[in-house]
């Protein structure tokens, strides 16, 4: 028999915004990628370090003011791991206008991703792979991570439980967004657990089944 993979995905909701943050490991100790880096980022920094686990990359699957308003106090916790996010948003970190904080009136800006995330790309974790997914629509550089071997995407703010994500931003899109979801991730199993960036976890059976946006 093979065997059952190892790789376990966290769900840290915080933030004004309630954004789930997440910690993907295989253990105690072992090797982690931090999805997200909402604020306060205390919560995940804690959970890391309770678990004496080793931060690889911090990872976004977009760069929304409320999705890296933490990645100061990420990058000071854990110095020298490197930030990926896709190509299509690498220059809104240090641009508030783009990452939507001048709209809320406290202009945020950080500093620029090492690394850049792209279409099809694979990460090798835990002796398993996770594929990036772009699955703009909410933002031209959305992404969704792909973790076959546990039937897991982390989607952002793509896809909702019974909702889908804004497209009324200056560079949102909903014609794209709509086809993210229809031909992107509707066409994973339906078995497959879907973390969204807010509220509840569902499957995609379920959306596409009774989500009142966007049906199969």
């Amino acid at each position: 028999m093979p065997e059952t993979p190892h790789i376990l995905v966290e769900s840290l909701t915080v933030g004004a915004f309630a954004n789930n943050c997440y910690i993907v490991h295989s253990g105690k100790g072992s090797e982690c990628l931090l999805i997200d880096a909402s604020a306060p980022a205390s919560a995940m920094i804690g959970r890391v370090r309770e678990l004496g686990l080793r931060p690889t990359r911090i990872l976004l699957t977009h760069a929304h003011i409320d999705h890296i308003l933490g990645l100061a106090a990420l990058r000071g916790a854990f110095p020298g791991v490197p930030v990926a996010l896709h190509a299509e948003e690498h220059g809104w970190l240090d641009d508030p206008a783009l990452n939507l904080s001048a709209a809320m009136g406290e202009p945020f800006t950080a500093d620029a991703a090492e690394e850049t995330l792209g279409d099809g790309q694979v990460i090798e974790f835990g002796g398993e792979r996770i594929r990036v997914m772009h699955t703009p629509g909410h933002s031209p550089g959305g992404v969704t991570f792909v973790i076959d071997c546990i039937d897991t995407a982390i989607v952002g703010d793509t896809l909702f439980a019974n909702s889908i994500g804004r497209f009324d931003f200056p560079t949102s899109d909903g014609p794209t967004l709509m086809a993210s979801i229809r031909e992107r991730l509707y066409t994973l199993p339906d078995r497959t657990r879907v973390l969204p960036g807010h509220g509840p976890e569902t499957t995609i059976a379920r959306e596409k089944r009774s989500n009142p946006y966007v049906r199969a």
